[in-house]
């Protein structure tokens, strides 16, 4: 993100700021005519060039600035459609799998409600680094083009993703065999929009699904300050499980049966353990470098390979399609496994939950106690920190940091360091401690996991005084 609409860059997924501010009509122009630059650039020797879908979520005036987006690219020559309504951000990278070379989302994903971006979707993925980079060196130098064009036809893709998710799980079998009730929060976003063909079953329990720029006063991120609603109502109904889908819907978050907020890297082992029965999954499992050690555990058991990402779902998206992947995970809540798009999905992993109860017979806290059973116990923990001023070099900043490493922390030998994204420190019994720069906002992430809830703690109190001492 950038204040000012010259400086447009792409972060973690895409370009976002403040409506008005730094998202702004003149910004979503430069980058649809930086887009439209490089679809020129790029297929300057083919006849035919690559068409662009255009899709928005639910947040203030993302159909307008989707039809802004539009109109540069027509006036450009290039062939683009904008859906008729919101749509989940998955929604339109299984179009750029299946029909379109390139998709163009207005969204800002799990932001709060005065935020909007553009992601930039392509082969079923958000565009990687390399794609992006080359965007912003083409937004900088691009002047609009406001010449009159005919507008972008728009069209309902709501069928072509509900399409996909049942080729993928058998939805009318699922819902049908429900033990109980599923309470699903999708937090005022795109999700809901679907929720009518994807999630429509007696047992289902839809909360906060209808349309508000505002999100209800919430963040729409699914993380467990925001989920007090969701968790009471799972305790309330005596549910079997609740889940919550982001803004946009590719995040995913999950409660069990007593009501209990599962940890990401709680999450992911229990689908990875499900999925390895379910698909025989072969190939690597990769995840973020701030996802925790069951799913390390399992891919070792299984005799796969594991390797760890930078933050960021581009990075095991990318990986999916030019490695053999079989199971990707970000901390982010942020599920893909092989045999789908190399995409993020919150629907399709809440059906895959609910698929889970009915297959197995067994309720969420059941499914986890097999896990730790089998693989131990995990009690992981994020904190953010203010700080004084944005760190700009992430590894400078993890290089240093690890010079001031001891030898043991609260005990426990220092095995190995990773400083692929922020200082990831790797401790004996498989405990990490993970340092993590913004790299665009005074605020220091850290994350810790250990077998207890009380060690994880102490961890984080540890990471806090080595960074005042810095």
């Amino acid at each position: 993100m950038s204040s000012h609409p010259n400086q447009i860059t792409f972060g973690t997924d895409g370009f976002r700021g403040i409506i008005s501010r730094d998202f702004t009509y003149e910004a979503v122009r430069k980058i649809a005519q930086g887009l439209a630059d490089y679809i020129a650039y790029k297929n300057m020797r083919v006849a035919e060039k690559p068409s662009v879908v255009i899709g928005y979520d639910r947040r203030f005036m993302s159909d307008r600035f989707a039809a802004a987006a539009a109109d540069i690219l027509a006036a450009n020559g290039v062939v683009c459609v904008v859906s008729d309504g919101p749509l989940p951000t998955p929604a339109v990278s299984w179009l750029t799998a299946s029909k379109f070379g390139l998709g163009v989302v207005i969204t800002a994903s799990h932001n709060q409600y005065f935020y909007n971006g553009v992601k930039i979707k392509q082969n079923g993925r958000s565009a990687p680094p390399s794609v992006t980079a080359e965007l912003e060196n083409y937004i900088s130098k691009a002047v609009p083009m406001l010449r009159a064009a005919a507008p972008a036809p728009r069209k309902s893709f709501k069928k072509n993703y509900v399409d996909y998710l049942a080729s993928k799980v058998n939805i009318g079998q699922i819902l049908s065999k429900l033990p109980g009730p599923v309470v699903v929060d999708f937090m005022y976003g795109a999700g809901a929009e679907v929720a009518g063909e994807v999630f429509n079953s007696k047992n289902i329990i839809k909360i906060r699904a209808a349309s508000d720029p505002l999100f209800g006063g919430i963040t729409p991120e699914p993380v467990e300050k925001n989920l007090a609603e969701l968790i009471d109502t799972v305790k309330k109904k005596k549910a079997v499980m609740g889940m919550a889908l982001d803004g946009d819907a590719d995040r995913f978050a999950l409660v069990s049966d007593k009501g209990v907020y599962m940890t990401p890297c709680q999450i992911a082992p229990m689908l990875l353990d499900y999925l390895l029965k379910r698909n025989r999954l072969k190939g690597k499992v990769a995840q973020a470098v701030s996802m925790g050690y069951l799913t390390k555990r399992i891919a070792k058991a299984a005799g796969l390979p594991f390797e760890e990402t930078p933050v960021g779902f581009k990075y095991i998206a990318e990986k999916m399609i030019s490695e053999d992947v079989s199971f990707g995970v970000e901390e982010s809540g942020g599920y893909a496994w092989k045999g789908n798009i190399p995409e993020r999905d919150g629907a399709l992993t809440a059906l895959m939950f609910m698929e889970m109860a009915v297959k197995t017979g067994k309720t969420v806290s059941e499914l986890y106690k097999d896990v730790e059973a089998r693989y131990g116990r995990s009690a992981f923990i994020r904190r953010d920190m203010k700080l004084e001023k944005a760190v700009p070099n992430k590894h400078s900043f993890a290089v240093k940091l690890k010079k001031k490493l001891p030898k043991t922390i609260l005990g426990r030998k220092v095995l190995d360091t990773n400083t692929i994204d922020g200082l990831k420190i790797i401790l004996e019994d498989d405990c990490w401690l993970l340092m993590r720069p913004s790299g665009t906002e005074p605020l220091l992430r850290t994350y810790a996991e250990t077998e207890s809830q009380e060690n994880t703690k102490k961890f984080l109190e540890f990471a806090a005084k080595l960074i005042d001492q810095k």
